[in-house]
């Protein structure tokens, strides 16, 4: 059994839920590092009124007694605070941007219907899951960490630091990112756009530590790791592109300059790498589809967000006729965000692979196979 998830709910519906299955049993979880990550996720410079409506926290239904997995589903809960789904008028002018349009002729119903459910609002609960799985990912060694490295056409430096520093200067920054020098310009770029009526995009970076060789499989094009990532990350709303290591860079490049060479050092062959050091991380930690012992570097460019307060043209649904585009509260800029929903998910495909590798039942055999791994590994 694979490790998997669903998601249920609408924006303003009475709450969202993320069923998770295929977690294994034995895993003793605590639900204030879930918390943590989903008031990060309602964080960041440039959010709108709904982020100081809701207090964001997890409530774990089933799959957990005294708060150890037990190899079942489990079911997430994060209640809505501003519930009033019923009490919503529909929308006439789609927005563009949004699949406002295109959902309403899909299922000949109304806006409300494809707004309610496409808003980023559900990743509420994707974090939910994600920060699940990295409970099980800390297990084994694994760290993950997103931050925002441009935004609004500025780029943000990314310092080459462990990753605890990274931490401290992530959580240090109201925009999330590592370059603490430059939150007042990005802060005063917000605040302008704002003021105009726009809003602002970026690109978040993710990057894993700790990962073992072998997570994800060549053998079929659906199982490579990288593609799954991909996927998954480009299923957040209003991301548009993704890229593993130097991504789009490499194909401006010379073969010499792109592919990692391959030494070995003996004395590091109980780290992750198993002694086989690059001193280049261009292919961002897969080769292959396959985790090669280096850091997994993920990127996602995310558009600027939809809903404008100076609207957009647009046409009445019910007239026809020429009319701007309806205006729902929004956010003028959620690129901090985006940093923490591509962290997460990222960290349940990965965790999804780790399960795969070493199977799922329970944690104490996950681990007894992840050492049997290593000291094969290094005895080849």
């Amino acid at each position: 059994m694979t490790l998997r998830y669903w998601t249920a709910g609408e924006s303003h519906g009475k709450a969202l839920l993320a069923m998770v299955d295929g977690f294994p049993a034995g895993v003793q979880i605590e639900t204030a590092p879930i918390d943590v990550e989903l008031r990060r996720r309602q964080g960041g410079y440039g959010r709108g009124g709904r982020q100081r409506i809701e207090t964001d926290t997890v409530e774990v239904l089933t799959g957990v007694w005294h708060n150890t997995t037990l190899g079942s589903p489990i079911a997430l809960q994060v209640i809505n605070k501003d519930y009033k789904l019923e009490r919503l008028d529909d929308l006439t002018r789609p927005r563009p941007g949004h699949g406002d349009l295109t959902g309403a002729i899909k299922y000949l119903g109304p806006i409300r219907g494809i707004l309610e459910r496409a808003s980023a609002r559900e990743t509420t609960v994707r974090v939910a899951a994600g920060a699940l799985a990295r409970q099980l990912l800390a297990k084994f060694g694994i760290q993950v960490i997103g931050y925002v490295v441009e935004l609004g056409g500025i780029k943000l430096d990314v310092p080459d630091l462990p990753l605890a520093e990274r931490l401290r200067l992530r959580d240090a920054s109201e925009i999330y990112s590592l370059d603490l020098s430059r939150d007042e310009e990005v802060k005063q770029l917000i605040d302008e756009t704002g003021k105009a009526g726009d809003t602002l995009g970026g690109i978040v970076e993710v990057r894993v530590e700790g990962l073992p060789f072998g997570l994800g499989t060549h053998t079929q094009w659906d199982l490579k790791l990288d593609g799954r990532i991909a996927q998954a990350v480009m299923a957040v709303q209003a991301i548009k592109g993704v890229e593993i290591g130097l991504g789009f860079e490499a194909a401006r490049r010379c073969g010499s300059q792109v592919h990692d060479p391959i030494h070995y050092d003996e004395s590091k062959q109980h780290t992750p790498t198993l002694g086989y050091e690059r001193p280049t991380n261009n292919a961002g930690g897969l080769e292959a589809g396959m985790t090669n012992g280096q850091p997994l570097v993920v990127r996602a460019a995310k558009k600027p967000i939809s809903t404008l307060r100076k609207p957009l043209e647009s046409v009445n649904l019910a007239t026809k006729q020429p009319e701007s585009a309806e205006y729902e509260r929004s956010d003028v800029c959620a690129v901090s965000a985006a940093s923490v929903i591509v962290e997460n998910v990222v960290a349940f495909e990965v965790a999804r692979a780790l399960v795969e590798k070493f199977g799922n039942d329970s944690l104490a055999e996950m681990q007894a196979r992840h050492q049997l791994f290593l000291k094969m590994a290094r005895e080849r």
